[in-house]
């Protein structure tokens, strides 16, 4: 239970990249302008990590065709969080079971996107040549899954326990 709990707060967190451009942006403002640009904003976070990663994986040509692919389920997921939690922003008023239903189906989509993510990983990784696997495995490691959320949460090393940290590599690709 305490593994479950563990994941799903960390799927929960990781999930929360998605929507922090857009939340600053969507609260200043309810006009129809404002939701433009905190789209807009969610879009470029998405976009430069996928360049990031891009980069950093230092991808050939002949690997685009799987990096195309891993890049559309990152959009795609990226669509799918956004959306929930802009539909959470605007709920003002809801109650507690609702609030708990909000955060299961955000908690499952993640979930969901997560699965489509490693399914979409698994021959880009596999084309990878050994130095790449060792830079996709440090990229992942020190930052994050592919939303870009650190484990380590900022300063020095992690201080979790061995199972914590177990359980967070269930989570990335």
């Amino acid at each position: 239970m305490k593994k479950a709990l563990v994941m799903l707060a960390s799927a929960v967190a990781m999930s929360g990249a998605f929507a922090q451009a857009s939340a600053p942006v969507a609260a200043s403002s309810g006009t129809a302008a404002s939701a433009a640009v905190a789209k807009g904003g969610h879009e470029r976070n998405v976009e430069d990590r996928i360049a990031y990663l891009h980069s950093q994986l230092k991808i050939t040509p002949e690997q685009e065709t799987q990096w195309k692919t891993f890049a559309d389920v990152m959009r795609g997921n990226g669509e799918t969080m956004g959306e929930l939690f802009k539909q959470r922003r605007a709920a003002t008023t809801v109650s507690a079971l609702d609030d708990m239903k909000q955060y299961a189906t955000i908690a499952q989509a993640h979930a969901d996107g997560m699965k489509k993510l490693v399914d979409a990983f698994d021959p880009l990784y596999n084309s990878f040549s050994p130095e790449q696997k060792k830079l996709a495995d440090v990229t992942f490691r020190q930052h994050g899954g592919a939303d870009g959320r650190s484990r380590h949460h900022g300063k020095g090393k992690s201080d979790k326990s061995a199972p914590a940290a177990a359980s967070d590599a269930t989570v990335k690709p």
